[in-house]
């Protein structure tokens, strides 16, 4: 995929870091199947209606890295979000696309943050 374009590497140390590239031709055609194919979607659809203020959401952990470890970490920036609807809409969607959904909430989206941007700029 680093051949083609799609994932950018960097070395860190001992370790080489993959990142998707967002200015590959194909990136959002990409970005979409992969959302379409993990219910999230539907999932941020439904958590930027009714959340609040929901600047971005991104994945991180195994999904980020192309390994379905039946668990999305999920981190969503934002700030004043509805944290019980939050709590709802990852159990409806556990039922749905049968994986476990971890969710963080932050204020302030870190920097130099590796993962997969689904929603926000």
């Amino acid at each position: 995929m680093t051949d083609a374009g799609l994932l950018l590497a960097e070395d860190e140390g001992k370790t080489k870091v993959y990142r998707a590239n967002n200015s590959h031709p194909f990136f959002s055609e990409i970005k979409g199947m992969v959302t379409k194919f993990l219910g999230l979607d539907e999932l941020m659809e439904k958590i930027v209606k009714r959340m609040g203020n929901v600047e971005k959401a991104i994945i991180v952990g195994d999904y980020a890295h192309g390994v379905d470890s039946g668990t999305i970490d999920l981190i969503l920036v934002g700030r004043d979000l509805d944290l019980v609807y939050l709590d709802f809409i990852v159990n409806k969607t556990f039922e749905k696309i049968n994986r476990k959904i971890r969710v963080r909430v932050l204020e302030e989206s870190p920097e130099n943050l590796a993962g997969i941007l689904v929603y926000g700029k």
